[in-house]
């Protein structure tokens, strides 16, 4: 059961640091990273509350959706990284404004 307890704080706790990340960084490219480590804390919650009992077999519903949440979350982060470097190659810059209207 602690061990149960330790992945579900530390995914808690990889979700509350990506939120922050993603909320406080302007470059693109670091709230990429954001994104991503608030995806690796969801699966760490997922994959830590798939027992159901101590001495029982893990779940595999949760372990399938961690494996699928996998792949999407490495599809969307290369979509991600094919729209900065179009947004760098159209405009210089990869960062966002700060909403000041130059």
């Amino acid at each position: 059961m602690i061990s149960v307890l330790v992945f579900a704080l530390a995914g808690v706790g990889l979700i509350v640091l990506g939120l922050y990340a993603l909320l406080v960084q302007r470059h693109l490219l670091r709230k990429v990273l954001a994104f991503n480590v608030i995806s690796s804390g969801v699966f760490l919650l997922l994959a830590g509350l798939a027992r159901r009992a101590p001495g029982a077999e893990p779940d595999p519903v949760p372990q399938a959706m961690v494996l699928t949440g996998i792949v999407v979350a490495v599809a969307a982060t290369a979509l991600a990284l094919a729209m900065i470097q179009a947004l760098r190659a159209a405009t210089g810059r990869t960062w966002l404004d700060d909403g000041g209207g130059d």
